[in-house]
Formats: structure tokens, C-alpha cells, sequence
């Protein structure tokens, strides 16, 4: 073959593959290519997207460097039919073209609507459009939280509407509501507001506002992310869904308890109008005092009615006084009925008893009042004797404390004018009149001589050789007296 093809010139293979390369870029430059993701595997850890293109007879590999990828308006997604723009190449490292993508756009309205549908009954098969998973606006929030642009139109009308209708505190999540980070920034922002503690230093909003103004639906796609609706899905804040005009509709609608048409819309549902509360609290007021002077109405002339049906009180007495007097006039004649009755049989019951009968019956009767009589004075006779000794007792107890015991042992009292004790001779002034009281009787006397002189000691008599023959007992009346 070398001696057939002699002049033919030879090249390395790095050589064909960058004259390749050059051929390839000179021929085409840029282009636009139709065609349909396949092996979409997200962005590579070097930030940089690899995928290929196809139809239904071709393939041709894509890379979307790390540079571009950031500036899509959309993320490429498996299946989705797009139109690329950018060069055509080629890899020498792998001897294939490629196209170098360096913008990327759905290949119409028709392809994302089919995807939007596609992905729309994926989600709704997990529930997350379910009706019964949506709850119902607290009637009067003290937090609002919105999810939206710090910069636009549309924050700016919502802290309008709310500060016109009922003032209350509001809290941004800022995000961006457009291009490839919208997705991911607008779910943290839910997830965000969620993660709040409930009495913590940033108050946790009683609703959530996802809000964005009108755009295409390219504009809009972000809110159709996957991430999105879950975030708002498992959202345990209510949230109130405000993306676009009343005609858009994006996947958060569908997950959100409740959909608003404008932004606007969406802080008139958030908050009830102050004003209509105070009108309303009014008018219920009103309604509530002339019930109350309605119902005290009724009842007042029911009460009047119902005395007037009521008889008077003569009249109700009337009629048992009657019965009684009529009662009172003929007690008389029934007693004096009664005893005839009574008498009468008394004697029937009389005249049928024998003498016999009476006889036995009067010997039984002797015998039970002899051993009831025998009964009593026994009895009596205790009684006496127990009261006979309790009275020795009480005289020995008088004896032991009176003092006329102690004047027949041969002491004297001395009484003053007054007949008032003296019991030191200190109290006792020269010329005093004075009594003794000795246990025959009394005395009288004058004080003489200084008071307070000490009287000689009495001598002592000595004791009789015999005991004197105890004298009998006085009668208990002569040994009573006075006390003193």
C-alpha cells in the first residue's frame, strides 16, 4: 500500500483530530439545535452540565460550562424538548462533536406545558393537591410572612393593603423570584419561616404570602419546581399562594391552602379590614342590647299576664276557711257523740263482767300491788341511807373548815367596826372599838396601849394526868351557824 499511495501525506492523530476541531467550528459557529434531554444527571461537582440532545434518528453531546449553567433561565430537566444555542466542537479526547451550550429555552410553550402537566400529575398521585390536606387563614394573624423580592412592586403593595386593612407585623423572606435559584431560594424561605420556634426572638408568622407579580411562564417557571410545592406542601403555617395575574397558574397554587389572584389579593386575604370589624362589633352590640330589652319585654308582660290569671289570696282562702268553721260548729256535737258512744259500750262491756272475774282479778291485782310495794320501800330505804351518808360526809368537810371549830379549841376573832377580821395588830389604832368573838358569843372592847407591841407568849398549861371522857355528839343543827 506504502508503494501504491507514495505522495500521500501523513499525519498524527492529534494532528486529523484538532484539523477536525477547526473544520468543524469554521463550518458551522454558532448554531440553535432542537432536540430532547437525554442523560441529564444534574451539574458535575466542577459546576460544569454534560447531557446529550437526540431525536428520533440522531444523538449529539451538549456541555453547559459552569459559567453559562448559572445564567440559564431553565434547568435542564430529563426528557424536556429544548432549543440550544451555542458552537459546535469537538473532543479529540474521544474523537466526537459536541455542541457547547451557551443558552437554553423550551422549544415552545407546547413542551413545557407538556412537562408542567407531567409533573403535575406526579405530584397530585402523591397527594400533595389533596383538598383535605388544606386548612383554613387564621381570622386575625399577629405575624404575616412573606416570601418575595425585597426590591419590587409587589412587597411594596402588600405592606400597603395590610397597613390600610389591619396593621400588624410583617416579616420578609427575600428571595428571587426568577431564574435558576428561584426554586431552591423560595422553598428555603417556607421551610425558613417553619423553622421558627414559637415564642423564640423572631416571632413565627401565623400565615405565609408567596407572592411574585405577572411574567411569562418562563418568568414563572421557578414556582413550578418540584421543591417548591413539596416545601409548600408540608408547610405547617398556613399559606396563601399570590404568583402572577389571576389567568397564571403555577404547581405552588395546587399545593397552597389557598390560592390569592394578585399580591394584593393575597394581603386581603391575610387580614380582615379593621374598620368592618369595628362597624360589625357595633352593630352586633346594638343587636345585643335590643334583644336583651326585647326578651325583659316579653318576660315582664308574660309576668303580667301570669299574675292577672293568678286568683287572689281571700279568694283561695276563702273556700278552706269556710270548710273549717263548718268543722269548729260541729266538733262540739261530735265529742259529746263520741263519749255517748264510748259510754255505751263501757257498760255493755261492763254489765257482761261476772263477779267471779272480779274476784280473781282483784286478788291478782293485791298480790302485784304488794310486791310493787315491797319493792318501793326497799328502794327507798337505799335512797335514804345513801343520802343519810352523803350528809355525814358534807357535815365532816363543814366541821374540818369552820371556824367556830377552831374558837372552841380557845381562840378568839377579832372583828373592827366594820365587823371586818384583824389579823395584825398594825391595823389596829389606840381606841379603836373592837369585838371578840369566842365560841359562846361576843364582846366588846377599846384599844389600849401602843399598837404593835408584841404580846407576851401564853404559858403552855400541862396536860391532864386522864383523858377526858369524850362528850357525845351535838346535834348537827347546833354545830351549823355562820361562816364567819
Amino acid at each position: 500500500m506504502s508503494d501504491t499511495l507514495p505522495n500521500v501525506a501523513e499525519y498524527t492523530v492529534s494532528e486529523i483530530s484538532f484539523a477536525l476541531k477547526r473544520t468543524v467550528e469554521e463550518q458551522f459557529g454558532h448554531v440553535r439545535v432542537r432536540g430532547e434531554i437525554s442523560g441529564y444527571r444534574g451539574p458535575h461537582s466542577s459546576g460544569h452540565a454534560y447531557f446529550a440532545l437526540k431525536d428520533d434518528a440522531a444523538r449529539l453531546e451538549a456541555v453547559v460550562w459552569r459559567t453559562a449553567f448559572s445564567r440559564l433561565r431553565f434547568k435542564p430537566e430529563e426528557g424536556m424538548e429544548v432549543i440550544a444555542t451555542g458552537k459546535l466542537t469537538t473532543f479529540p479526547g474521544s474523537s466526537k462533536y459536541q455542541i457547547v451550550i451557551e443558552s437554553l429555552e423550551p422549544a415552545g410553550i407546547g413542551a413545557l406545558m407538556a412537562l408542567l402537566d407531567e409533573r403535575k400529575r406526579k405530584l397530585a398521585a402523591e397527594g400533595l393537591f389533596d383538598p383535605a390536606r388544606k386548612r383554613p387563614l387564621p381570622f386575625l394573624p399577629k405575624v404575616v410572612g412573606v416570601v418575595t423580592s425585597p426590591t419590587g412592586a409587589v412587597i411594596r403593595d402588600i405592606l400597603h393593603r395590610i397597613a390600610d386593612r389591619f396593621p400588624v407585623h410583617v416579616l420578609v423572606w427575600p428571595v428571587r423570584v426568577q431564574g435558576e435559584t428561584c426554586g431552591a431560594e423560595v422553598a428555603a424561605g417556607i421551610r425558613g419561616f417553619n423553622a421558627l420556634p414559637e415564642h423564640g426572638a423572631i416571632p413565627r408568622p401565623d400565615v405565609i404570602i408567596v407572592a411574585r407579580g405577572g411574567g411569562s411562564l418562563e418568568d414563572l417557571w421557578g414556582f413550578n419546581d418540584e421543591v417548591v410545592v413539596r416545601a409548600a406542601a408540608e408547610s405547617g403555617i398556613p399559606l396563601v399562594s399570590a404568583v402572577g395575574h389571576e389567568t397564571d397558574w403555577t404547581l405552588i397554587d395546587h399545593a397552597a391552602d389557598v390560592r390569592a389572584p394578585t399580591p394584593t389579593g393575597a394581603a386581603e386575604m391575610a387580614v380582615p379590614v379593621r374598620r368592618d370589624l369595628l362597624d360589625r362589633t357595633d352593630d352586633l352590640t346594638r343587636r345585643l342590647r335590643g334583644a336583651m330589652d326585647r326578651s325583659i319585654e316579653a318576660r315582664r308582660t308574660a309576668l303580667l299576664a301570669a299574675a292577672r290569671a293568678l286568683p287572689r289570696p281571700r279568694d283561695v282562702l276563702a273556700l278552706p276557711r269556710q270548710r273549717f268553721d263548718t268543722a269548729a260548729a260541729a266538733l262540739a256535737s261530735a265529742l259529746r257523740a263520741n263519749t255517748a258512744l264510748h259510754h255505751r259500750r263501757f257498760e255493755r262491756v261492763a254489765a257482761r263482767l261476772s263477779v267471779g272475774v272480779l274476784d280473781r282479778g282483784g286478788a291478782l291485782c293485791r298480790e302485784r300491788l304488794g310486791v310493787a310495794a315491797r319493792q318501793v320501800d326497799r328502794a327507798f330505804c337505799v335512797s335514804v341511807e345513801a343520802h343519810r351518808a352523803r350528809f355525814r360526809n358534807t357535815v365532816s368537810v363543814f366541821d374540818a373548815v369552820n371556824h367556830r371549830a377552831t374558837l372552841k379549841r380557845g381562840f378568839a376573832l377579832i372583828r373592827d367596826e366594820d365587823d371586818r377580821p384583824v389579823f395584825e395588830t398594825g391595823k389596829v389604832a389606840p381606841g379603836a372599838r373592837l369585838s371578840i368573838e369566842f365560841c359562846d358569843g361576843r364582846v366588846g372592847v377599846t384599844a389600849d396601849g401602843e399598837a404593835g407591841s408584841t404580846p407576851p407568849e401564853p404559858t403552855r398549861a400541862p396536860p391532864p394526868r386522864k383523858a377526858r371522857q369524850k362528850a357525845d355528839p351535838e346535834p348537827v343543827a347546833a354545830k351549823q351557824g355562820s361562816l364567819f
